[in-house]
């Protein structure tokens, strides 16, 4: 094996905390992304459970299925496209664009993430927003509108409502926090968070 499948790497810290547990262990990595890692050298199953080891003392787990694999994709594609990695089509709607990257029917990618992740697609899509709202307005570098045009929201207001439902406070009180407020991307998955459902 020298693909390896990787779960709740959400962020560029993971990478670097990925990469250093498997070169420790002595493997040398060919190319690795959120939720991947390719290795220069196939591995044996013990080998592998090393890492897998390793993995789970740092919040990781090795991905097996193709189930997993889905729900992964899911939040990778969500992280591409919030962060400008990786774009939808102006014209596609968000579940029509995961249905045709993933290769399934929207109905049964959410029934698969709900049921995996304790939340839904809707939920965690609205949850990473949210940080990325966070990060924007701690940089200070465009204005609410620029935000909100930015991250689809189809008006301001809509997004001040969504944001105050998350996290109880307006864009423009978060702004004075600061840094403060911010999540850790890894964090961000709790599904014991309420969110409601966003409004147009």
């Amino acid at each position: 094996m020298k693909k390896i499948l990787i779960k709740n790497m959400v962020c560029d810290r993971c990478i670097t905390v990925v990469k250093q547990q498997v070169e420790t262990l002595g493997h040398q990595i060919a190319q690795i992304e959120l939720g991947r890692v390719e290795l220069v050298q196939p591995i044996e199953a013990s080998s592998l459970k090393e890492i897998e080891t390793a993995l789970i003392d740092h919040g990781f787990e090795l991905l097996k299925g193709t189930d997993a694999v889905a729900v992964e994709k899911v939040k990778k594609l969500i992280l591409d496209h919030l962060y400008k990695r990786e774009q939808k089509p102006s014209s596609m709607n968000f579940s029509d664009y995961l249905a045709k990257e993933i290769g399934m029917n929207y109905f049964a990618i959410s029934k698969l993430f709900s049921s995996t992740e304790g939340l839904t697609i809707e939920k965690f899509l609205i949850l990473q927003k949210t940080e990325r709202v966070k990060e924007l307005l701690v940089y200070n570098q465009k204005s609410l509108s620029e935000i909100a045009f930015e991250l689809e929201y189809s008006s301001v207001s809509h997004l001040s409502r969504q944001f105050k439902s998350v996290t109880g406070l307006t864009p423009s009180s978060f702004r004075k926090l600061g840094v403060e407020g911010r999540r850790s991307l890894d964090k961000v998955c709790s599904n014991n968070i309420e969110v409601s459902s966003p409004k147009e």
